[in-house]
């Protein structure tokens, strides 16, 4: 379980994040959707304890993400926005790190799973944007982890891998928890079993996806305020 109650965070001046709650249960998918700005980023760096709520609590499965980070660290697998990766090492190296570090056995499964054994022997820079996507999903799932945080999973990608990430994240739901941001709705239609929508940092819908071609777009103008 994730439970977001009443999350403020501030920085300097400006808040990102205003009276944030929702809760999440295990075995769903969940979309994080709200316009550019919203405030998505902030929120999944909260939940993995990057950044510290100024108020209001967190908890992952009743441990709080900045106070027992080491814990849940083995429990939450990230993919964050800018993918952060070495760049100058070849997938099998870079890979082979994460998994040392995380003790993962299964390399090999994940690496099949995911569809990167044509570029092993590749360097990460010489990657196209959405292998590179690819790569960082393969070290989130590193170690089991129950839940997932995928930042913009699909952001910059062509058509064609979009929907190849987006088939991987259905495949993965179907064991774990996932959380994904974006600003696509079409993403939501396809993926998401219940919807979180925020905007200028503050929840203003949380729920059940809406069934219907359009649904979605439509409950997002309507509480976005959007004409």
């Amino acid at each position: 379980m994730i439970a977001f109650s009443h999350v403020n965070k501030i920085f300097g001046t400006k808040t990102a994040i205003s009276d944030l709650t929702f809760t999440a249960k295990q075995g769903e998918i969940i979309g994080l959707l709200g316009p550019n700005g919203a405030g998505k980023t902030t929120t999944m760096r909260l939940l993995v304890g990057y950044l510290i709520p100024t108020k209001g609590t967190i908890t992952v499965n009743d441990l709080s993400p900045y106070q027992q980070r080491y814990e849940l660290s083995r429990k939450i697998g990230y993919l964050p926005e800018n993918n952060p990766l070495y760049g100058e090492m070849k997938v099998v190296e870079y890979l082979s790190f994460i998994s040392s570090i995380k003790k993962e056995k299964n390399v090999k499964s994940i690496i099949d799973s995911i569809g990167l054994s044509e570029v092993m022997q590749k360097k990460i820079e010489e990657l196209s944007r959405g292998y590179k996507q690819r790569v960082g999903l393969a070290a989130a799932l590193m170690g089991a982890p129950e839940i997932l945080v995928l930042d913009e999973p699909t952001s910059g990608l062509d058509p064609i891998e979009q929907e190849k990430i987006r088939d991987l994240i259905k495949k993965f739901g179907k064991q774990k928890t996932i959380i994904f941001s974006t600003h696509i709705l079409s993403e939501i239609e396809t993926i998401a079993d219940k919807i979180i929508i925020i905007n200028e940092g503050k929840l203003v819908y949380q729920g059940v996806k809406p069934k219907g071609k359009g649904a979605v777009e439509k409950l997002f103008k309507k509480v976005v305020k959007i004409t």
